[in-house]
């Protein structure tokens, strides 16, 4: 998985009036858990921007003025009601032989012959809850919708690896097709239903033939 580097500073006071300082000059206060202490450190909020701002997941190094970098997921952000600027952000640290967990987009791929039937294509789970080690922690989920038709489900039992747990009971529904006004019956299936008419010849007509 991709890396985002946050360069920041350590925290020396986490008092109100230290963390108002803070956010007056463009930064944002942080913790780092995970490790033998929470550590509290800041940095400019436009550090966050390729971090937050994206559908994609990423991990982040967190680099401090005195050399020292810590791998890291970002566990918790909390935004102004009004502004949405970024107020606070909880990190959680990596270590390899440790599992963390987090939330993976999931990518389409592939066109739905129910959709070209018209069918409408409910894209149920965005993204999925994924455990693992760091190092298996992929970019994203794919989901083939090559072979979904209308009334087709494609749900997580489908999906599963073992490189990572899905946190999702098995039957969760990731996409479907359902029908709508304008859908028709899947060629394959209309394919079926003439061969099967064409099967049912009255005895003139096998006669005649």
């Amino acid at each position: 998985m991709k890396s985002i580097t946050i360069k920041g500073s350590q925290r020396e006071s986490v008092g109100k009036v230290s963390t108002k300082a803070l956010r007056n000059a463009g930064k944002v206060p942080c913790v780092l858990y995970g490790g033998e202490k929470p550590l509290h450190f800041s940095a400019n909020e436009l550090a966050f921007k390729n971090l937050v701002y994206t559908p994609n997941a990423h991990t982040a190094v967190i680099e401090l003025e005195d050399g020292k970098k810590f791998e890291a997921v970002l566990q918790d952000i909390q935004f102004h009601p009004v502004t949405d600027k970024i107020l606070h952000i909880d990190f959680y640290q990596l270590f390899k032989d440790r599992p963390v967990t987090m939330n993976i987009p999931v990518r389409l791929e592939g066109n739905s012959p129910g959709v070209r039937n018209g069918g409408r294509l409910l894209f149920r789970k965005r993204k999925l809850s994924v455990k693992a080690l760091p190092d298996l922690l992929p970019d994203f989920i794919t989901v083939d919708i090559s072979k979904l038709k209308i009334g087709g489900t494609i749900s997580v039992e489908t999906l599963l690896t073992d490189d990572y747990t899905i946190m999702h009971p098995d039957n969760t529904s990731v996409v479907q097709v359902k029908a709508s006004r304008t859908s028709v019956a899947d060629e394959d299936e209309e394919e079926e239903e003439e061969a099967t008419e064409g099967g049912e010849a009255t005895p003139e007509e096998a006669a005649t033939e």
